[in-house]
Order: structure tokens, then C-alpha cells, then sequence
């Protein structure tokens, strides 16, 4: 059985599953629960929304599943084709790859798989949607997006990848919703059915290739925003090569970082040929944080809002944590938290950003198997006083980097874990300079997360976990 719609309502009368839990499949669970409900009354509710859930989890996710003391929810920790191949429909959590092969065999059996973004866009077809994605720069291009158009008086939501499922918003109201999308989402854009209002991407570097199996796949799902969703307006950097090739014949496009838009000229933001905003103040460091408010500029525009007007406003944007975050200064070195770096780009950026100080960059953690040769060419040119290796691909850093620190006069170590990094780091340094934790890869093994990651290093260097993990903005006002 196909679902012409795939909105909630659909999905009555369809034999439905969960896959994963976590906050999306939990904000999955509730709006199915919700939408089971307000049928209740029909006669033929039994029919529409049958009265059991199947739920494909973890073992460690069962626990809190069964916690809910749902007795029509029923629990698996093993999602085997042939279980998936049973449903017309399995709702799965972003993180779980829909190339893997015992979904690709239930799928072609007749199994649809769909994500908690799907179901939104396609039952919310009202909504003015901002998209945004992109390998870096989304979170913050997301939230400085919202809070400028808050500034400007319009009621905005802040939602998605950024720190919140889109079903948790299922029933708010917003003129504009600013919505963050990882590489595991886009697609689910183009699968609702719906066109965003303005889609924008920021970069396209290799990211997330175990999830997609390939770059190649990786870039063709990170696009299907734009050429499988075909926003009405597409907001684009002009200075990246895969993005300024594409030919995208169903949206209008408008692109920044180049001379005749929103562009940077040193620390200046341009609109053409006038000089608007002095970025120098910006809360936010790093030139690549000044081109994300060009993208953000640009986008406004495309909304048809006066972005000149809403520029200065850009002063009072609270910088999100774990994303170059300093942490604070204890015995004469500086702490950095950029934990949400996750390729050797991001690890390069943060070093450019502290260019010209003492700095033991932390590198390394779960293996994708992303090149590293572009940032060990780098450590030759302009090396860091000291690299410290760690995580699961950390000896193969440390192998790239050899030749360059027998070469280059920056130390390089090895260390089992962060707490040993952060010390090594402390020693290297002696008193004077910046430990800067941007790993430049993802934290999966050692930790839940990225977020969880960048705690533990906050912790390690003397400062309260709790109060630098907010993320400001999320949700509705």
C-alpha cells in the first residue's frame, strides 16, 4: 500500500512502525498518539489508526520506552527485514540510514520509509518555511536568522536539526519558521511534497560518509533540498564550487559572497556597493561567521523584509555554545570549545580564527573515513604550536602529521582520551596560549554527542558544564 500524502492524516489505515527513539522518534510517538486521538471519535477510528505501534529500538532505548507504560506499544530491539517489510510505513529517526541494507530490502518489498520531517512539511503545507543547511555554518545561520527577524517584530520559529523536532512544533503558530536541516533531512523535504519558501546552503564539504556510504551520495542528498524540493527562492554561496554550478531552473536563485550581493569586504558587510555592517563587534568569531550573516542578509531579502534595517541588530545575537565557544581563562591559557566541529575543514577554520597565538588544537574522534591530508598540508605551512591526537581515527591523524612536525616545529602527541588530551594540551602550552578542542570529527563511541562531548571538555578545564550548553532562541516568539 502507497501513500499519495505523506501527512498524518495518511498514514490512518496504514500498518505504521517507529524506527529509533531518542527525541525524534518520541516527537514521532506523540504526534501519532495525538493524531490517534483527535480520530477517536470517527467510527471507523480502529480502522484509521489501529489501536497497537510497533517500535524498532535499542536495547538501552527499551527501558525508557517501556517507561511510557504504553501497553499498545509494542517494543523491538531488532529491525530485521523481514519485520520492516511487514509495515506500509516506518517513521524512522534522522540518525538511522536509509541505506542501510535491511532497509533497502524492505523498501523493495514496498516498505516506505520517511522521517519526522516529512510528516511535518506535508501536514503543515501553511507554514512559510526558511530552510537552511549546509556541512557548516547551518545552526548558527539558522539562529542569527531568526533572531534578526524577532528583532524585526516577526514572530519566528527557531526549530529542527538545531535542538528540536519539528513534530514537537506540530500545532504552533509562526509567521516564519527558520528550519535547520542535516544531510539526513533534506530529503525529507523533497518527499513532503511541499515547497519551502527559501532554501539556504551555506558550504558543501565531505561530512557524514558511513550515513550516506558515499561523497557522492552525501552531496546529491545534501542538494535534493534544492533540486528535489525546488524552493520558490534558493540563497546560495557564490563561493563554493559545487553550489555555484548548479543549474536550478525551478527556483529563483540568489547568491552571496559575490560582488553584486551580500558580501564581505574585509571585515565589512557590503550590499553591492554600499557598506552596511562593521562585523568586528559581531558576537561570533571568525570570518566564516561573517560570510553566514551575508547568507543570512540574503535570505531576508528573499522574504521581501528590509535586511539593511535588520543588519545592526546582528550585536545583540548570542553566540551558540560548542561552536568556537570560549569557554573562559584559567592559569594563563584560554579555553575554546568548538566540539561541533566534525571535518578537518571546521578543525582549520578554528585555527585560523586564533591565528597568530600559541594554540594545542585536540583532534580526532570517530572514524568516517574523511581525508585529513588537506589540514596535515596545512600543519606544514601554518602550523599550531601543538596537535594532539585522539579518538578512534587519532593514530591515523598522528601518522599524516608526522613529517610535518619533524619538519614544521609544532609538538604533536597522542592521548587515549580527552581528559588526557586536555592535559597534554595544559603541559605543551606552559601557562601561555589557547587549548582549542575542534576535533574534526564526530564524537560517537566516546560520547552521545557533540554537545556531550564539549561539556566534558568544559568540566576538564574548570567551568560549569551547565552553564555554557544553552542554545538560545529555540522554538516559537
Amino acid at each position: 500500500m502507497t501513500v499519495s500524502r505523506p501527512d498524518l492524516a495518511s498514514l490512518a489505515g496504514q500498518r505504521v512502525a517507529l524506527w529509533g527513539w531518542g527525541r525524534e522518534g518520541r516527537a514521532a510517538y506523540a504526534a501519532l498518539r495525538t493524531a490517534q486521538v483527535a480520530e477517536s471519535g470517527a467510527a471507523d477510528a480502529h480502522d484509521r489508526f489501529p489501536a497497537s505501534l510497533t517500535l524498532f529500538c535499542s536495547p538501552s532505548e527499551a527501558d525508557d520506552a517501556r517507561a511510557l507504560g504504553d501497553t499498545r506499544l509494542r517494543i523491538e530491539t531488532e529491525a530485521t527485514v523481514e519485520r520492516l517489510a511487514a509495515f506500509d510505513v516506518v517513521v524512522k529517526s534522522p540518525g538511522i540510514s536509509p541505506y542501510r541494507p535491511e532497509a533497502l530490502a524492505a523498501a523493495e518489498r514496498g516498505t516506505r520509509f520517511i522521517g519526522g520531517t516529512t510528516l511535518w512539511f506535508a501536514t503543515r503545507p501553511d507554514a512559510t518555511t526558511i530552510c537552511i543547511t549546509g556541512t557548516k555554518g547551518k545552526s548558527t545561520t539558522s539562529a542569527l536568522l531568526a533572531h534578526l527577524l524577532r528583532a524585526g517584530g516577526h514572530r519566528t520559529a527557531l526549530t529542527g536539526n538545531i535542538g528540536q523536532p519539528l513534530l514537537e512544533l506540530l500545532e504552533g503558530e509562526a509567521e516564519f519558521w527558520v528550519v535547520e536541516l542535516s544531510s539526513y533531512q533534506t530529503r525529507d523535504v523533497a518527499r513532503s511534497g511541499e515547497r519551502p519558501a527559501v532554501a539556504v546552503v551555506t558550504n558543501i564539504f565531505p561530512e557524514h560518509l558511513d550515513w550516506h556510504g558515499s561523497q557522492a551520495r552525501y552531496v546529491e542528498d545534501k542538494l535534493s533540498l534544492l533540486t528535489g524540493a525546488r524552493p520558490r527562492i534558493a540563497v546560495l554561496n557564490a563561493g563554493d564550487p559545487t553550489l555555484s554550478a548548479l543549474d536550478l531552473s525551478d527556483s529563483a536563485v540568489r547568491w552571496f559572497g559575490r560582488d553584486d550581493g551580500w558580501h564581505l569586504r574585509g571585515d565589512v558587510v557590503w550590499r553591492a556597493d554600499e557598506a552596511v555592517f562593521d562585523t568586528r563587534d559581531l558576537p561570533v568569531p571568525g570570518s566564516h561567521n561573517r560570510g553566514n550573516l551575508c547568507a543570512v542578509l540574503a535570505a531576508i531579502e528573499a522574504l521581501g523584509l528590509d535586511a539593511e534595517a535588520l543588519a545592526p541588530h546582528a550585536a545583540t545575537f548570542r553566540a551558540l555554545p560548542h561552536r568556537l565557544q570560549v569557554l573562559g581563562t584559567r592559569d594563563g591559557l584560554t579555553y575554546v570549545n568548538d566540539s561541533i566541529s566534525t571535518t578537518p575543514h571546521a578543525s582549520l577554520a578554528a585555527l585560523e580564527v586564533y591565528a597568530g597565538r600559541r594554540v594545542a588544537i585536540l583532534v580526532g574522534g570517530h572514524d568516517r573515513g574523511l581525508d585529513w591530508q588537506a589540514f596535515a598540508d596545512a600543519m606544514r605551512v601554518a602550523p599550531p604550536a601543538a596537535v594532539v591526537t585522539l579518538g578512534q581515527n587519532g593514530p591515523r591523524i598522528h601518522a599524516l602529521l608526522e613529517d610535518g612536525a619533524r619538519t614544521g616545529g609544532f609538538a604533536l602527541r597522542e592521548a587515549h582520551d580527552l581528559g588526557e588530551a586536555v592535559a597534554q594540551a595544559r603541559g605543551l602550552l606552559d601557562g601561555e596560549g589557547v587549548v582549542l578542542l575542534s576535533p574534526g570529527a564526530p564524537s560517537f563511541g566516546a560520547y552521545r554527542d557533540y554537545a556531550e562531548r564539549g561539556r566534558h571538555f568544559a568540566a576538564l578545564a574548570g567551568f560549569d558544564p551547565d552553564a555554557i550548553t544553552a542554545i538560545p532562541g529555540i522554538g516559537i516568539a
